[in-house]
């Protein structure tokens, strides 16, 4: 059984989550790499491996609980433990749009991936979790999540009309603080990262922040010593606002 610290990373094939799972191999972690295509989370091993780290993949569907249940068992079978879950897995549902305008099956799309898949995962790794020393839980949020931002009508916040994906992750933030205040008294530290609007699929090509840029902060959180802070959303800069 390893004695590295080990993280499962879901939504690790591409993006940010890709990154992020690169900055830990980095870091000299085991990374587990989650993806719903085996194949793809694979090729990502096969690059963090040719670099020196240690990595593994595991096909887990967050909207599927017995997928994350698997996961869970098999991560259980070869490392006996989690001393990071990292929920970036997250989908802007196509046809996302203003309040006046959004579908209800496109904001059923997005709740589903972003809330209920990160519920089902989280409580699959939970036992895992509690066998490590200093866990930790990372859920990747968003600015745009934040009441006080997007309340601002001098905010750019303010102008970025996809109902489903703010509100899904309105509700990751409460998540959050809840799921703190579950483990206080178990040293589980939980926090939720919002890594800007970097460069991938769902933040645009054109976006000027980095996929690298955008992993950081999930990175720090992750790795917060045991005073760190718990039930918050940070970015590069520190706290931000519910």
């Amino acid at each position: 059984m390893t004695q590295q610290n080990v993280v499962l990373v879901t939504g690790a094939t591409k993006g940010i989550g890709r990154e992020i799972a690169r900055q830990f191999g980095a870091l000299g972690w085991t990374v587990v790499v989650g993806g719903r295509d085996l194949g793809r989370a694979e090729a990502v091993v096969k690059e963090l491996v040719s670099h020196g780290g240690d990595a593994a993949a595991v096909r887990i569907e967050v909207t599927d609980p017995a997928s994350a249940q698997v996961a869970a068992e098999w991560i259980e079978e070869k490392y006996g433990r989690l001393d990071v879950l990292v929920n970036n897995a997250a989908v802007i549902a196509e046809g996302d749009d203003a309040v006046s305008a959004i579908s209800a099956k496109t904001l059923r799309d997005g709740f589903e991936t972003n809330v209920v898949g990160l519920v089902a995962t989280t409580q699959a790794m939970l036992p895992l979790l509690r066998r490590a020393e200093a866990a930790r839980v990372v859920n990747m949020s968003t600015e745009l999540s934040s009441l006080a931002r997007v309340g601002d009508p001098e905010s750019r916040m303010s102008t970025v009309l996809t109902a489903g994906y703010n509100s899904s992750k309105i509700a990751v933030n409460m998540l959050t603080v809840m799921l703190a205040n579950e483990l206080r008294g178990e040293g589980i530290l939980v926090n939720a990262a919002d890594p800007g609007n970097c460069a991938t699929d769902m933040g645009g090509w054109d976006a000027a922040r980095t996929p690298a840029q955008g992993a950081a902060v999930a990175v720090r959180l992750a790795t917060l010593p045991a005073d760190g802070p718990t039930g918050e959303l940070h970015d590069e800069s520190g706290r931000l606002p519910w």
